[in-house]
């Protein structure tokens, strides 16, 4: 499977990434299912956010009643392991709905995109997903 990202997605969410230096970034990845158009960072409301991460339900629920109404398309979430790998960890895997969303991951090296997925390749949640950066 490959995605489109646009550099102005990725651009955002590695800005939000290195202004949360020691805390998880996380937000809102906008587009389709073979596409991520757009990235919007939301506030992290996990209570230990240098482990893990809590998309702002306010936020979230913003984003679902605006696609509802004819808004972008949530095509998944972003979130970063500061001191961590780029890809999913354990605590991803049990927090994942296998519901073909994707989660970009920034993490020590790099970045990595993956789509969950009942019975997936890694962790048994989550397949490799092939992004390819796009103007």
């Amino acid at each position: 499977m490959t995605v489109t990202i646009s550099r102005q997605a990725i651009e955002t969410i590695l800005a939000d990434a290195r202004n949360h230096a020691g805390r998880e970034a996380c937000g809102l990845l906008f587009g389709g299912r073979d596409r991520i158009e757009a990235a919007s960072p939301a506030k992290n409301v996990a209570a230990d956010p240098a482990a893990t991460f809590e998309i702002d339900p306010q936020r979230l629920f913003a984003a679902i009643r605006a696609e509802r109404a004819g808004g972008p398309v949530i095509a998944g979430h972003y979130h970063s392991h500061p001191a961590g790998d780029f890809r999913p960890s354990p605590r991803d895997a049990a927090a994942a709905d296998p519901d073909g969303r994707l989660w970009l991951i920034v993490g020590q090296g790099g970045w990595s995109l993956w789509r969950a997925v009942a019975r997936g390749a890694h962790l048994g949640r989550f397949d490799p997903v092939v992004a390819v950066q796009e103007d």
